[in-house]
């Protein structure tokens, strides 16, 4: 997995990076002040500062309108830098081995930013904001908070599935029927870890035995593998964000969604550099969107909310959090498994976004 190597690579060549993760930053102070003068604090500081960059792994198409919201609100300008959440991890890491510290905030997946926690790149922060949030969006440590979630649900093509045919449970998923026409997205190693976890290693590990012997069809990338059941070329996905297959239903195309029992989701959190150029408008840029007004700007681009006081249909079942911890402490045991059931023991390749 690239980001078990980037993690290697850092700690062999920049043990801790010079600090440690309890060590506190220079803005320690600003980024835990919980007086009734913080958010005036934080406004005119970053108006001074004039701008904040964030490195991000979500999409332009979803994340320049969210900027340009900020700016005119605020009047501080957001500069993005976007990729993948690894090379997003990957760029961090580097400029902080060579001394430069440019980012001033993060949002992406939950295990880069647990990584960049363990790496000491991050630091606690408080936020008026939490009040927004469930317990779910928050780690032990608190050095990062959920702005937005991926959900793993079933999707279905309703010109190919009849409503008596949808499955109702995880097992419905190993009937003849579905032979050869169940699709699978190729990295989900996290949700396959979750499940097996939460059948119980001996029942989970049984289950996928059996449906990898169901010819599932194995596709890279989540809007791909939704787009496949749009069309009709995959009748069913096992694996899918909801919100991908929410955005084509909205457009008029025959597909749904369905949340199984259990549903897992992976975190998707903001964060604050511990050493940030501009700390007041990195502490402005998580306030933003972890308020209820940037949180309905995530609904309105069709991604889930990670606010239960947002009314979403995207977040609106019980549901389980994938553990960063987990997937970075565990990566190695699940994706062996993985590609030794699903890609003929193949090395996974993930999707950019």
């Amino acid at each position: 997995m690239l980001l078990r190597r980037f993690l290697v690579l850092a700690l062999f060549f920049a043990p801790g990076l010079g600090w440690t993760q309890a060590k506190p930053g220079p803005h320690r102070d600003l980024y835990m002040h919980k007086g009734a003068d913080r958010d005036q604090r934080v406004i005119e500081g970053a108006k001074r500062e004039g701008q904040v960059l964030v490195y991000t792994s979500l999409n332009l198409k979803d994340s320049v309108p969210i900027a340009e919201a900020f700016e005119k609100k605020y009047g501080v300008k957001m500069t993005l830098w976007r990729s993948s959440s690894e090379k997003v991890l990957q760029r961090a890491l580097t400029e902080a081995r060579a001394g430069r510290f440019t980012v001033d905030a993060f949002e992406l997946n939950g295990p880069e930013l647990e990584a960049m926690y363990r790496e000491g790149l991050l630091d606690e922060f408080f936020s008026p904001q939490f009040k927004n949030l469930p317990p779910a969006a928050f780690p032990k440590h608190r050095h990062y908070a959920a702005d937005r979630f991926n959900f793993f649900t079933i999707a279905y093509n309703t010109n190919l599935v009849k409503p008596n045919e949808v499955p109702n449970s995880y097992e419905d998923l190993l009937q003849p029927r579905w032979v050869g026409r169940i699709g699978i997205e190729a990295s989900d190693t996290d949700w396959f870890g979750s499940i097996v976890k939460w059948m119980g290693e001996g029942k989970g590990l049984t289950f996928f035995r059996k449906l990898s012997q169901m010819k599932p069809q194995i596709r890279t990338g989540h809007t791909l593998i939704a787009e496949l059941v749009a069309s009709g070329e995959i009748p069913l996905a096992a694996t899918i964000y909801n919100h991908n297959a929410e955005r084509l239903l909205v457009n008029g195309a025959p597909v749904k969604w369905k949340a199984l029992t259990p549903t897992f989701g992976r975190p998707n959190g903001v964060a604050v550099a511990k050493r940030a150029q501009r700390p007041h408008a990195a502490l402005l840029f998580v306030d933003f969107m972890l308020s209820l007004e940037g949180q309905k700007l995530i609904q309105k681009r069709n991604r889930v909310p990670a606010s239960d006081k947002v009314d979403s249909n995207l977040n609106d079942f019980p549901y389980e959090m994938i553990d960063p911890v987990v997937v970075l402490d565990e990566a190695e045991k699940w994706e062996k498994l993985w590609s030794e059931l699903f890609l003929r023991g193949q090395a996974i390749k993930r999707e950019s976004d």
